[in-house]
């Protein structure tokens, strides 16, 4: 696993202030009226629109929010008009960066993104430039007293995963996008305890950065994280693992 998957971990271990979770509700609930724009209010039809309900679920969203956010996607109640953009960019180190976005106005969303990126030793890159060295894989993350390894691993290869990958804390399952949805009705027919279950670019091949590089580089990530429009943040850095728990544990 990369480095940004190792530290995306570590982030998602973190505890959730009750300033993180009204980013999160907001993050998810454009993500839901999008999907639900895109393909329709029926989960069983519109499995972009599942993953968003079921990160939803997991971060204790009240049903409520769930149901106005589909319909404001579907017209059913007016809302705001959200749409896709992704930009892409280079940060400390030279690492690429892929920045996914859910905005009602991509010149005010792409101008806060070049700013964090400008103030923080980044910069944005031209369309293309980048994307070209990541691909999209299904990542899902396994509690490892949920399951033996060697029982994940026959059920997950037989449903079309690729790989399954274990720690001291967790099992990781990744599967190529068409498999994704398969490998986790699988598990979750085996009621196998998923923490999290997502499409995500991973990157072919890593770059490594340490020293202030490192550190200039997460503090850019986190400020990525945070914007309000940034859904998804993806890179291909590799840190070492102790420098990379370090600086993960450090106040921003």
């Amino acid at each position: 696993m990369s480095g940004h998957n190792k530290w995306a971990k570590i982030k998602r271990k973190k505890a959730v202030t009750d300033q993180s979770r009204g980013r999160f509700f907001g993050q998810v609930i454009k993500e839901i009226t999008v999907a639900a724009k895109m393909g329709g209010g029926n989960p069983e039809g519109n499995s972009r629109l599942r993953i968003a309900i079921e990160k939803a679920r997991t971060g204790n969203m009240p049903a409520d929010n769930i149901k106005r956010a589909i319909m404001k996607g579907t017209g059913e109640l007016p809302g705001t008009s959200y749409e896709d953009a992704s930009y892409e960019a280079y940060g400390p180190g030279g690492v690429a960066i892929i920045i996914d976005t859910v905005t009602d106005n991509k010149n005010r969303t792409v101008s806060e993104i070049r700013h964090v990126l400008e103030r923080n030793h980044g910069k944005l890159a031209t369309t293309g430039s980048v994307a070209f060295q990541f691909h999209k894989k299904g990542i899902i993350a396994i509690p490892r007293s949920a399951v033996a390894e060697d029982d994940l691993l026959g059920l997950a290869l037989d449903a079309g995963a690729d790989d399954v990958k274990s720690d001291e804390n967790e099992h990781t399952v990744i599967t190529p996008p068409e498999a994704f949805e398969p490998v986790r009705k699988a598990l979750d027919d085996r009621k196998v305890h998923m923490d999290s279950a997502e499409i995500v670019l991973m990157a072919d091949n890593t770059v490594r950065v340490e020293g202030k590089d490192a550190e200039n580089l997460l503090k850019l990530m986190e400020l990525l994280e945070e914007h309000d429009d940034v859904q998804k943040v993806h890179s291909n850095f590799e840190i070492d693992d102790k420098e990379l728990a370090q600086l993960s544990a450090s106040p921003s």
